[in-house]
C-alpha cells in the first residue's frame, strides 16, 4: 500500500553510537516510524531511549564498545533484527607527518574493521534465516575528499563507501539493501572544536550553499527512508547530506 511506504512497524533495528548526535537522531527517527530500536553505545543510551519513549516509541539500551571490532559478533543471533545502522565512529586529529600508529589503529578499528564485521554478523544471520533487511552505514564528506589533519578518519570513511558497495553487490539478491549516508559538517561532539574556532567556522559556512551547519535530525529522516519500503530497490548508494557542499 502506498500509505505505508515509509512505515517501519514490525521492524527491529540496531543503531550503533546511539547515545548522542547523529546516532541518537537516527534512533529517534526509526522509532518514530514504528521500529523497535536497540540503541547501542560504549556509554549508556538511556537518554536516547527516554526520547523515544517520550514520543510513544519503543527502544532499549545496549552497551557495545567497538574498540573491540568484534563486539557485535553475537548480537544478531536469534534477535530478529532486520535493520542495522553503523554510526559508531571516532576521530583523531594531527598533521599527517606527526600521526601516530596508535591513533591510526584506533580509528581504523572502530570506523572500518568494526563496521565490516558488524555487517558480516548481521548479514550471516539474515541470510541464514532467509530474510531481507537494510544496512545503513554512516560515511562522510571525506569519503570523497581528502580533508586535513585526519588521515585515518579519511581513509576509514573512503573504506566505508567501498564496503557499502561490495556488500550491496553480494547481498542484493538476498533482499538486503546496503547504503551509506555521507554527512557534511554536522553540529555534533566531533565538530565542536571546529565550530568553536571562529576563523575555521566562518570558512566552512562560506562553502556550504545551505549556509548552515547540518543538524543531526537532517540525517535521521534520510536513514529512515533508506530502511523503508520506499527504498527497497535502492542499494549501493552513498547519499550526500551536506547542504550542497559536494554539488559546488
Amino acid at each position: 500500500m502506498m500509505s505505508d511506504l515509509f512505515s517501519l512497524k514490525g521492524r527491529k533495528a540496531l543503531v550503533t553510537g546511539a547515545n548522542t548526535g547523529i546516532g541518537q537522531a537516527i534512533a529517534v527517527a526509526l522509532a518514530g516510524q514504528g521500529a523497535h530500536v536497540i540503541c547501542a553505545g560504549r556509554r549508556t543510551c538511556d537518554e536516547t531511549v527516554a526520547l523515544i519513549a517520550a514520543t510513544g516509541g519503543n527502544g532499549e539500551s545496549l552497551l557495545l564498545d567497538f574498540a573491540d571490532p568484534m563486539a557485535a559478533k553475537d548480537v544478531f543471533t536469534g534477535a530478529g533484527i532486520d535493520i542495522l545502522v553503523n554510526n559508531a565512529g571516532i576521530i583523531r586529529r594531527a598533521d599527517s607527518v606527526d600521526y601516530s600508529e596508535e591513533d591510526w589503529d584506533a580509528v581504523i578499528d572502530v570506523n572500518q574493521k568494526a563496521l565490516f564485521f558488524t555487517c558480516q554478523a548481521f548479514g550471516r544471520e539474515l541470510i541464514a534465516q532467509g530474510k531481507g533487511g537494510a544496512v545503513v552505514n554512516i560515511a562522510s564528506l571525506l569519503s570523497f575528499q581528502g580533508g586535513i589533519r585526519v588521515p585515518a578518519y579519511t581513509a576509514s570513511k573512503h573504506a566505508v563507501a567501498g564496503i557499502t558497495k561490495i556488500l550491496a553487490n553480494e547481498w542484493a539478491a538476498k533482499g538486503i539493501t546496503v547504503n551509506a549516508i555521507a554527512p557534511g559538517y554536522i553540529a555534533t561532539n566531533n565538530t565542536e572544536a571546529l565550530r568553536a574556532d571562529e576563523d575555521r567556522n566562518s570558512a566552512i559556512l562560506a562553502r556550504i550553499p545551505a549556509g548552515r551547519w547540518g543538524d543531526p535530525d537532517d540525517i535521521g529522516g534520510t536513514a529512515a527512508y533508506l530502511c523503508s519500503k520506499a527504498a527497497k530497490y535502492v542499494t549501493g548508494a552513498v547519499l550526500n547530506v551536506d547542504g550542497g557542499w559536494l554539488a559546488r
